[in-house]
């Protein structure tokens, strides 16, 4: 079976580049030696990295190769992840959300079949977003999507005509190889009560990063924890997670990882934690896969839908709504309490885990023949 994946790849963020390596290596686990070509804005990194065959994602050029892949395929896979959103600016063709659809009309245009493929929907606000929206995502072959919140929404926005399932993230399927080359590349002990902290800068709320730093202050003060920064995209979280240090007391205390990792990597860290703070979607995931309570900063529907499904959200908070003296006392119960959290999260991620996995059998119920 020849497939076609489309998504933010290529571009150095952890979690996408998560998303890429569970689809691959569990398409390749439950198909016949499929046959994956990926859209990339680094093809030759991404060609080497997964084994796949890959196309320059943006437009640019190697135009006609997407065509003639599209057109020797047999689906295109959309997604998974966060794709179908105009947070950032979308004007008529330019923006994530024109090009994932022209992707995606491009390959109805090639006769190919089309599967949003366990994606977070939303926000679309833009009239030019729920315009798009209405007339290319109803032209896809079926779509599953991460939470009931993204179905939830695809009603609302009129996207009706394709059958549409809720799953979990497909990350929730991550095969990880154990290694431990991001934890040996800082100066540790093996004594340290390790707090993964996962800041990124956000439009709204930005008092998070002082709120973030007096509470590592006092996790360090309290507990004496060694705050590891995780930064999952590095161009963006690097400098958020230097600016929660700089207004720390005990900064010396802290490290910040390389972000040069790939997400085996970042998720082999992360197990050596007690507790992850923060908020990318994906190191909240990776703390899930890995039994690490976690508490979480709501800056999307989907981490606040992720937080209620791991069975972490009552100790967590939406931007903007952080209570710190609530905030220290989930903080400290976490630490304290971590058998018993664990106890809540590890059933909770077996069903994800299975949720996650009905996205690669739907996929076979509806296009592999049989």
């Amino acid at each position: 079976m020849k497939i076609v994946l489309s998504g933010f790849y290529g571009l150095g963020n952890t979690g996408d580049e998560a998303i890429l390596k569970a689809i691959v290596d569990n398409l390749r686990a439950e198909l016949n030696n499929p046959d994956l070509t990926v859209f990339s804005l680094s093809p030759e990194q991404t060609a080497k990295e997964y084994n796949v065959k890959s196309i320059y994602r943006a437009w640019r050029r190697e135009n006609k190769e997407k065509v003639k892949a599209l057109r020797s395929a047999d689906l295109l896979i959309s997604g998974g992840g966060g794709l179908l959103q105009d947070t950032y600016p979308t004007k008529f063709l330019f923006g994530p959300l024109p090009y994932y659809l022209l992707i995606v009309l491009l390959a109805k245009l090639c006769g190919t079949k089309v599967m949003f493929f366990s994606q977070g929907i939303g926000p679309v606000t833009s009239k030019w977003g729920k315009f798009l929206m209405k007339v290319l995502a109803n032209r896809a072959d079926f779509i599953t999507v991460r939470d009931q919140y993204s179905k939830d929404y695809l009603q609302k926005l009129g996207v009706t005509r394709p059958e549409s399932v809720v799953t979990a993230d497909i990350v929730f399927a991550f095969k990880a190889d154990e290694e431990d080359r991001a934890y040996n590349s800082l100066p540790l002990t093996g004594d340290e009560k390790i707090v993964a902290v996962t800041v990124r800068p956000w439009f709204d709320n930005p008092d998070y990063i002082e709120k973030t730093a007096r509470l590592l202050d006092d996790l360090i003060e309290q507990r004496g924890v060694t705050p590891v920064f995780v930064p999952m995209e590095g161009k963006y979280d690097v400098p958020a997670s230097q600016d929660v240090m700089s207004k720390m007391k005990h900064a010396d205390k802290t490290h910040l990882l390389g972000s040069d990792f790939t997400p085996n990597e970042f998720l082999n860290f992360i197990r050596h934690a007690e507790l992850t703070v923060g908020l990318r979607l994906h190191a909240l995931i990776f703390s899930a896969l890995s039994n690490v309570p976690h508490l979480g900063f709501s800056y999307d529907k989907k981490v606040e839908s992720f937080l209620k499904r791991s069975g972490m959200w009552e100790y967590s908070f939406r931007l903007g709504e952080i209570d710190e003296t609530r905030l220290l006392e989930n903080a400290l119960y976490l630490l304290d309490n971590k058998q018993q959290a664990q106890a809540i999260i590890e059933p909770n991620v077996a069903k994800l885990h299975a949720e996650a996995m009905r996205n690669i059998e739907l996929l076979e119920e509806k296009f592999v023949k049989r």
